[in-house]
């Protein structure tokens, strides 16, 4: 469902799916926080390739990023397709997630 790749203390997280909905985000949220469950995690979640999130997958999200705070992590995205962009900032989520335009930015965004 989820690639893992690490770079340096970073956790990228890639989607087998081009869709998140409620049929995968129980299982979706279920690989992330297996990440996020760690002490001070720093996860980016790549969303390349992700033309559709429904409500479901927004609240995985959410629930993702609460996780973190509560492991004193951070949790970024990256990479959003128009479409999803576009969902991010119709629901204002963009006023609550850090969203980067590329992988690069978001992985330079971190301090070390």
């Amino acid at each position: 469902m989820i690639n893992i790749e690490k770079q340096g203390r970073i956790d990228i997280i890639t989607f087998n799916t081009d869709k998140i909905n409620a049929l995968i985000a129980e299982d979706l949220l279920n690989e992330i926080n297996k990440v996020l469950d760690n002490s001070h995690p720093r996860v980016i979640l790549d969303l390349k390739g992700i033309q559709y999130i429904d409500s479901t997958g927004f609240a995985c999200f959410l629930s993702a990023c609460k996780t973190a705070k509560n492991n004193f992590g951070i949790l970024r995205f990256a990479s959003p397709e128009p479409e999803v962009s576009k969902l991010f900032e119709t629901l204002k989520l963009n006023t609550i997630f850090e969203i980067f335009e590329n992988l690069n930015d978001c992985i330079s965004s971190f301090r070390f």
